[in-house]
């Protein structure tokens, strides 16, 4: 076998297509019954739940990869009212700006907040890579837009906290842009000139997820594959066999080993690490120092007029003030209606995070009286909603900190040293489940650059 991949989630999935287009057969395993790791949707009594990410961000890289495989239509953008989102905070439901108007008349942010945003420009140059994102936000843009704006923005994404995220892995974008230009806002407007002047291709702006749930995505992606991934198989060890790799697994059929030229780990960092502690304890080792939020989720489903506060747009989060466990709800029905029965709205809630790791180990009934009565708090509730599922997720999203850029660039120089190795997965350089997928074909295209320049 010229290629294995262990793990067929999004960057298992991507590591796959983008090491089949250098030229290698692959062979994908993974233990789950189906391919997509955590994503899956399921129908649970008409309603379509999703087990991990209910809706994805199409970059251009994306956009080029579903291109490049013939699947740009698979995904299916969110309705349009999916734009407005809110935050809870103050003992309401505020609006989020989206906008510059709609930053000018938000009442997130105080007429002394709104004036510090303006000054933004006129802030000395710092060093982003060296602190926290607090930190960064509050120098260039204020502290009312930390707390308000960019610190639940967070929240939703990472379950994480702008006190222990670093700015230089969450936001690179923004410590470039100051670093280039002297200011966050000047130099992102200049990016994106220069990208509508280059004339190169966009990606997609807003929400998506694709027909039937987000399962369906996956489906396609690893249909794409030559070699359709061997399910329920787990790999019990790698090792190093001359200048091959030896994967021992076990599948449905028993004990099995191949061996490959090539071998991309695409599993969270912790899995990894387990499987390189025979043939590298330092990379196991930083593998390990790699941090992640636990995380619940919930998903209920509700008669909307059991809701007293008007539902609409893409749901909300929840600032730190508001001492919640609640981290946010998304209205799954109301970006995709075939999420849910006529008649019913599916509420997708997310609790835990770094602030409250407890409620992954709390029992289903405990956790449910919680986030209902937190519910009832925040959209006002005439009558119990229906629990459909709970997810629990110990390890559930990476946590890059300070020292994460650094300590990325080091796994990647242990990786280097092991000739046809390679790693993806969310916890490299972004968690988004585009991250994840351009992950494992960025690795596979490294790999194939490297065999190529090693045997000319």
């Amino acid at each position: 076998m010229g290629a294995v991949v262990v793990g067929a989630g999004v960057a298992g999935l991507g590591a796959g297509l983008g090491l089949e287009r250098g030229g290698n057969d692959v062979l994908v395993l993974d233990d789950q019954s189906q391919p997509g790791g955590v994503i899956r949707t399921d129908s649970i009594r008409g309603f379509r739940v999703e087990r991990g990410a209910n809706t994805c961000r199409i970059p251009t890289g994306l956009h080029r990869l579903l291109a490049d495989h013939g699947l740009g239509s698979v995904p299916v953008q969110a309705a349009p009212e999916g734009r407005s989102r809110w935050l809870y905070v103050g003992e309401k439901l505020e609006s989020v700006p989206l906008s510059a108007a709609g930053l000018v008349r938000t009442g997130l942010l105080s007429g002394a907040g709104k004036r510090r945003l303006l000054r933004e420009p006129f802030v000395g140059r710092g060093d982003g890579s060296k602190e926290l994102v607090s930190e960064f936000i509050d120098r260039r843009l204020g502290p009312e837009a930390t707390k308000n704006l960019v610190g639940p923005f967070l929240t939703g994404v990472y379950a994480g906290d702008v006190d222990q995220l670093g700015a230089a892995a969450v936001f690179p974008g923004l410590v470039e842009a100051e670093q280039r230009s002297g200011s966050i806002l000047l130099g992102s407007l200049t990016a994106w000139l220069r990208g509508r002047i280059s004339g190169r291709p966009a990606g997609r702006t807003g929400s998506w997820s694709s027909a039937g749930g987000m399962s369906t995505l996956v489906r396609a992606l690893a249909d794409r594959l030559a070699i359709p991934p061997r399910q329920e198989t787990r790999v019990r060890g790698v090792f190093r066999d001359g200048a091959k790799w030896r994967i021992e697994a076990h599948g449905p059929d028993g004990d099995f080993s191949v061996s490959s030229a090539v071998l991309v780990l695409a599993m969270p960092a912790h899995q990894g690490a387990e499987l390189v502690r025979g043939v590298d304890a330092e990379l196991a080792r930083k593998l390990d120092e790699i941090v992640y939020s636990p995380l619940a989720t919930l998903a209920f489903g509700i008669d909307p007029q059991d809701i007293r506060a008007s539902i609409e747009g893409f749901g909300f989060l929840v600032s730190r003030e508001a001492n919640l466990g609640l981290l946010g709800c998304l209205y799954m029905s109301r970006l995709f209606p075939d999420r849910a029965p006529s008649g019913s709205e599916l509420l997708h809630c997310m609790v835990g995070g770094v602030g409250w790791p407890e409620a992954v180990d709390l029992p289903d009934d405990l956790l449910r009286k919680r986030v209902v009565g937190e519910l009832d708090r925040v959209l006002g509730l005439r009558a119990e909603p229906e629990l459909l599922r709970v997810g629990r997720w110990p390890k559930a999203v990476a946590q890059p900190g300070v020292d994460h850029v650094r300590r990325v660039a080091e796994i990647r120089r242990r990786v280097a040293a092991h000739a046809g190795l390679g790693l993806a997965g969310g916890y490299l350089a972004g968690v988004s489940v585009a991250d994840a997928l351009l992950s494992g074909e960025a690795e596979a295209r490294t790999i194939s650059a490297t065999r190529s320049a090693h045997s000319r």
